[in-house]
C-alpha cells in the first residue's frame, strides 16, 4: 500500500488546483477583468456579465463532479475507496 503522507499531498495538491480555477473564475473573470471580458459577448450578453452572474456558478458545479471523480480515481489508486 502507498503511504498516507503520499494520498494527502496528492489530495491537497487536487484542492489546490480546483480553488485556483474557482479563484481565477469568480473572482478574475467575474470581477477583476469584466471590462475586458465586456467586449465580448455570448448569446447576446457580454461575457463579463455572463461569468458574474452564470458562468462561474456553472464552472463551480463543473468542478464538483471533477473533483470527485478525481477523488474516486485516488481512493482505489490508494486502496481506500469505499465500495
Amino acid at each position: 500500500m502507498k503511504s498516507a503522507s503520499e494520498y494527502w499531498r496528492r489530495n491537497i495538491k487536487l484542492v489546490v488546483a480546483c480553488l485556483i480555477v474557482w479563484f481565477v473564475v469568480s473572482f478574475g473573470f467575474g470581477i477583476f477583468l469584466v471590462d475586458t471580458l465586456n467586449s465580448i459577448s455570448l448569446g447576446g450578453y457580454k461575457l463579463g456579465f455572463w461569468f458574474a452572474q452564470q458562468g462561474s456558478i456553472y464552472i463551480f458545479v463543473g468542478l464538483i463532479f471533477f473533483y470527485a471523480s478525481k477523488m474516486n480515481k485516488l481512493d482505489r489508486e490508494f486502496d481506500v475507496h469505499e465500495d
